[in-house]
């Protein structure tokens, strides 16, 4: 699978990221960096520690990634869950991390087929 076929797989903006970056190859290094990036686990480690402060700041950095990249549904869930912890309440988070974890593996799982 390229970049573009991966892209239209998980409903991301490839056109919109490729007028930011300027070539296919700058999206897919960028995306394919995205596999590494802490933020999530991070979100993940925070929320189970009740650290409502660093899940904030993870889940706010993920919306940002996923904002520059064109991971529109990653962005999406991640950007309703970084308002919900904008408080730094951790009621009513779990719900929404559950989306987030749904599309955070359904975005990883097709970057990970990209050739």
């Amino acid at each position: 699978m390229n970049i573009r076929e991966c892209y239209d797989a998980i409903g991301a903006d490839f056109e919109d990221v490729i007028g930011r970056l300027g070539s296919e190859a700058l999206v897919q290094r960028f995306a394919i960096k995205f596999i590494d990036d802490g933020s999530y686990s991070a979100l993940e480690t925070a929320l189970g520690e009740g650290d409502a402060e660093t899940a904030f700041r993870a889940a706010h950095t993920l919306k940002g990634v996923c904002l520059n990249l064109g991971l529109k549904n990653l962005y999406t869930v991640s950007s309703d869950l970084t308002e919900k912890l904008r408080g730094r309440e951790l009621d009513g988070s779990d719900e929404l991390f559950q989306k987030v974890r749904e599309q955070y593996n359904i975005t990883i799982d097709a970057l990970k087929k990209v050739e």
